[in-house]
């Protein structure tokens, strides 16, 4: 029949766990599948069909947010094409596996403990089979390109600069005489972000679904000077004769900080210490930025593409040590010189950096620089917050390390980067429904477009249903 419907799943009122679910005659997809990460304060609405019976689904970029639940659809049943662009493609590859890791080494803990106590065995939500099972549905598109699915959906993706590979989606459906425009903004990046391109504007769309982040804020009116301020961390702890460590994420905020140290080498920005070493440890984050080597051309900005036209690899530079195994790894703790760590993962709760926050936390020569957010909770907001002592491997461990903060590179557009992308379209649309963003929030800001700026705003609840043929609700939740 006649069908055409949005239904909102996941990230509604909150930030993590995107999933958008359609119907087009008889089609079903969805946008987005991704994992709830940290707290969660709301019930999320389940996908109303069997995961054998989704049709395909289509991803806005590899985050785990947005992409982490494709292998535990796989586990259940789900076999349609996964489409998303060649980078997305790339990156959720490994991004999946590692994600399955981080599972079934969560559930071993877990039951562990359960064994002792008597307790409930705890099953993984999905595994490595499950994760391979998933990444072998990916279909790599390009940018710009409109890709036809099957008689209902055309989509195509466009970059927005969030993560390389991140796009935002249009979506154009057609059932019998009916045809709307879905446009899917994924997550919108930040303007002036090192490596990747300012965010490409939609101009048309019958109904947008966007995200809202920072719906309330503004991350100041200068861009940091991030490679002078990074350039005085370092030469202030080197003189020490420290080291510097940085928590931090594998995939992107890594590639940021290799792309940022390249500059200040080539610059020769700290004295007496030409030469100095820059070690990366996480398997991940060296996968990942080889994959942002492959991209270059589809996804490099203006600024990073002209290095490449003189011969110089934006995120390479002579005194990078990668470190595969995990000899390497605790290999780095006995090299006596001063250096820079670079060590996964972001919210340093897991792995290899706990090594070395136990080699360095202790010394009042090193530094710990974190970039990014740090979540509450996580051992990274308590250093931030200066706490004295801190428990690793089950001992304490005395804080004497100066504790730094890299003021934001946010990957994520502003308020007024927000207001930009939606007032590119030429035309109106006919509703914008506000997502992605904490609770009050997406409220917020839905409420800034109507007031503001006149649009049809409105901020759903997960499980509110609208028909887009008809142009009304079908069901709106409840907060």
């Amino acid at each position: 029949g006649d069908i055409m419907k949005l239904v909102f799943i996941g990230a509604d009122h909150e930030v993590t766990g995107s999933c958008h679910y359609m119907e087009v005659g008889d089609k079903k997809f969805c946008v987005d599948i991704g994992m709830e990460q940290g707290q969660d304060l709301f019930e999320n609405q389940e996908i109303p069909v069997n995961p054998s019976e989704i049709d395909f689904i289509l991803l806005t970029h590899a985050h785990i947010d947005h992409t982490g639940l494709l292998p535990m659809l796989f586990a259940r049943g789900f076999r349609g094409q996964v489409y998303a662009t060649k980078a997305t493609v790339d990156l959720s590859q490994i991004m999946l596996r590692d994600s399955a890791h981080i599972q079934q080494f969560e559930a071993e803990w877990r039951n562990r403990k359960a064994r002792r106590s008597g307790g409930e065995i705890y099953e993984p939500l999905y595994t490595m089979e499950d994760a391979l099972g998933a990444i072998r549905l990916l279909v790599p598109c390009e940018y710009d390109k409109k890709v036809t699915i099957c008689d209902e959906v055309t989509i195509r993706f466009t970059d927005v600069g969030h993560l390389l590979g991140s796009s935002s989606i249009e979506v154009f459906a057609k059932e019998g005489e009916e045809e709307r425009t879905v446009v899917f903004s994924g997550d919108l990046g930040n303007t002036h972000k090192p490596i990747l391109r300012d965010p490409i504007y939609t101009k048309a769309a019958d109904y947008v679904v966007m995200e809202s982040t920072y719906g309330d804020r503004l991350h100041g009116e200068e861009a940091p000077d991030y490679v002078g301020e990074l350039a005085a961390i370092i030469e202030n702890t080197f003189r020490r004769g420290g080291n510097v460590v940085v928590p931090s994420f594998a995939v992107g905020r890594t590639q940021e900080m290799l792309y940022f140290i390249r500059q200040i080498k080539a610059e020769g920005l700290i004295h007496g210490h030409d030469n100095f070493k820059v070690f990366v440890d996480s398997p991940l984050a060296n996968e990942a930025t080889n994959i942002f080597g492959i991209h270059k051309y589809d996804c490099f900005d203006d600024e990073a593409l002209e290095l490449i036209r003189k011969g110089i690899n934006p995120l390479s530079f002579p005194g990078l040590k990668i470190s595969v195994t995990s000899e390497d790894s605790k290999a780095i703790n006995f090299d006596d010189d001063c250096k820079v760590i670079i060590s996964a993962s972001g919210m340093c709760d897991a792995g290899r950096i706990k090594h070395h926050l136990k080699h360095n936390l202790w010394r009042e020569d090193s530094t710990i620089l974190f970039v990014g957010y740090q979540a509450v909770g996580t051992p990274g907001r308590a250093l931030l917050e200066g706490t004295q002592e801190i428990k690793l491997f089950g001992e304490p461990v005395h804080v004497a390390a100066k504790i730094c903060r890299m003021p934001g590179i946010s990957g994520h557009a502003d308020v007024n980067g927000l207001v930009d992308w939606i007032k590119a379209f030429e035309v109106k649309p006919q509703k914008v429904f506000v997502t992605h963003g904490e609770d009050t929030v997406t409220e917020l800001f839905a409420a800034r477009l109507r007031d503001e700026m006149n649009y049809d705003a409105y901020a759903p609840f997960s499980g509110t249903e609208f028909d887009l043929a008809e142009g009304e609700f079908l069901y709106e939740a409840e907060g």
